[in-house]
């Protein structure tokens, strides 16, 4: 009780206060102020009214109002004789007003909103850059009194652990012979994020070891795969992300698994995708390695030609080696598996020989179409080559030549590719009257698409004046940096078809990207050109949309022009 204030009739309702509800309670301060009221009582301590409101009293008020009750006191008792007389007169009963508090309830609140995260001071920002430093380095700083008070959350104080021996009851001896790394480890937090770890130190065959040795990850990836445990973060780079990948497949760790899966999917190109193709098929990972032979079919040249071609395994060879759908020239395919049988002998140590690339080829030779080469890809390259037996190659020239064939140990029938899609911008094209003239300027549109598509060309518009032949530079841009270009010529018959143009090797598009088709055309000045574009096709499974660019200098844009077509595997 705060003390008693003086007795006094309860004053009655203004008309205009009459049926008004109290003051609404405003919410409570984060401090979780008290909630203090005045209570109207009689003097058979019954509660007559009260009203409440959100004031916090200062200790002043309290004591003013201690020593007015005091006074309050003395008066009335003195004056006893002549308020008895009055007080037996009137009917109403007495009221006293006193000070209550009443608590109110509390809304419950997370550690991270009651004290949110603001700058530390210059003292305490040195102590977080240390333990970030330590968490990097494994410095083993000791840590500093109350450390746990500079992280609000759970997750934070507990990235703290990462890579820190303090309270570390684990050590792992990481990395192969000569490359190992000794890192700490706390057997609560690893269990809690792999069920490897659960059964290696909780199972009921666990073993208390103080130091587990793990020859078969690499360092970094072991550490990249402690950082999500502890700290929830996805840390991947290109050169270790496979390695973290096998990390997390073996500690069953599916989510860092997933993401690096991603990344991997993200960075695919011509030049990895050999690679990952038989790491997809080590890893169990399906979509992983659709991604990547829908790479290799569209881009097989390239990819033939990729250093990473060289370091695979066998079996993946072989099922490059047997893909219908490769869309390359035989010879590239041939060339790429003598480059592979030179690596594979210094792989298992066997001198450089003619003999040894066939004995490392082994069947897989045969996979090889041969017959289906160009004559004079095949007696330039691959008769004199030396890989080939007198028989085999008196064979094959014998096959190009002979009308009755010899039987060969070679596949024959040629590989059926990929068939490009083409996808058609316009709904007609104007001639005659309204010809679309060339002067040297460059025709241009961008566009994006919604899945990754490999642009192998564009469909150009002819000459509407008869036969013509134009000489064309085709040219693909993202952002300003030039991806694929050609000049290459074609011959128009007259008609308003449109007529293909080819890079040399296809351009790889990524989804929900802006990309500029530009072309300049030197030949006839009068063509056919597209008009009523849309912004919009749909070509198969693939969504294309178009806008104007600014390298148009020739008036080609979304409605009208020129380059009606894009050509492409998906």
């Amino acid at each position: 009780m705060a003390g008693a204030l003086p007795r006094a009739n309860p004053p009655s309702p203004s008309p205009s206060a009459r049926g008004r509800d109290p003051p609404s309670a405003e919410k409570e301060e984060d401090g979780g102020a008290a909630m203090t009221g005045i209570l109207m009582v009689d003097d058979k301590g019954k509660n007559m009214k009260c009203l409440t409101f959100f004031l916090m009293l200062p200790e002043t008020v309290k004591n003013r109002s201690k020593k007015s009750s005091k006074k309050v006191n003395s008066s009335s008792s003195s004056s006893s004789s002549s308020g008895s007389s009055s007080g037996s007169n009137s009917k109403l009963s007495p009221v006293c007003y006193e000070i209550i508090t009443l608590k109110t309830k509390k809304k419950k609140k997370m550690a991270a909103d009651i004290f949110p995260r603001k700058k530390p001071a210059n003292s305490n920002t040195t102590a977080v850059q240390q333990y970030h430093q330590q968490n990097i380095n494994n410095n083993n700083i000791i840590p500093a009194p109350n450390w746990q008070g500079l992280y609000p959350t759970i997750r934070e104080r507990n990235a703290v652990m990462f890579n820190n021996d303090l309270m570390a009851d684990v050590h792992f001896v990481v990395g192969p012979p000569g490359g190992t790394q000794r890192l700490p480890g706390h057997k609560y937090v690893l269990a809690v994020g792999s069920s490897v770890f659960h059964a290696m130190f909780y199972g009921e065959l666990a073993e208390d070891k103080d130091e587990i040795r793990i020859p078969d990850v690499e360092p970094p990836a072991f550490l990249a795969m402690l950082k999500y445990i502890y700290c929830d973060e996805i840390d991947l780079a290109a050169d270790t992300v496979l390695a973290t990948l096998y990390a997390a497949k073996k500690y069953i760790v599916p989510h860092l698994a997933r993401a690096c899966v991603n990344f991997l999917e993200t960075s695919l190109s011509a030049k990895n995708a050999c690679v990952l193709l038989s790491q997809s098929c080590l890893f169990e990972e399906p979509d992983l390695t659709e991604r990547c032979w829908e790479v290799i079919d569209a881009q097989a040249e390239l990819a033939l030609k990729s250093e990473g071609f060289c370091d695979i395994d066998f079996q993946t060879l072989e099922s490059i080696l047997q893909r219908e759908t490769l869309n390359a020239k035989e010879i590239v395919v041939f060339e790429a598996a003598l480059n592979w049988a030179e690596i594979e002998c210094q792989r298992q140590e066997l001198p450089i020989s003619i003999e040894n690339k066939r004995k490392v080829l082994g069947k897989a030779l045969y996979l090889i179409r041969i017959p289906t080469m160009a004559l004079d890809d095949f007696a330039n390259g691959a008769a004199q080559s030396g890989l080939l037996t007198l028989s085999e190659t008196n064979d094959i020239f014998l096959w190009y030549t002979a009308a009755k064939k010899p039987e060969l140990q070679f596949v024959s029938n040629a590989r059926k590719g990929l068939v490009p899609q083409r996808c058609h911008r316009f709904q007609s094209c104007a001639y005659r009257s309204n010809q679309w003239r060339y002067r040297g300027r460059c025709d241009s549109i961008q566009f994006a698409v919604d899945k990754r598509v490999f642009i192998a060309g564009f469909g150009l518009y002819g000459s509407s004046c008869g036969s013509a032949e134009y000489s064309a530079k085709i040219e693909l841009k993202r952002q300003g940096v030039i991806l694929g270009q050609n000049l290459s010529k074609y011959f128009s018959d007259g008609s308003s078809n449109t007529f293909p143009v080819w890079f040399e090797y296809p351009v790889q598009i990524e989804p929900d990207t802006f990309y500029t088709a530009s072309v300049i055309l030197d030949g006839n000045e009068l063509s056919y050109f597209g008009q009523e574009g849309m912004t919009e096709v749909q070509c198969g499974k693939v969504t294309v949309q178009f806008q104007c660019s600014s390298d148009s200098t020739n008036g080609t844009g979304v409605q009208g022009g020129q380059i009606p077509e894009l050509i492409f595997y998906a």
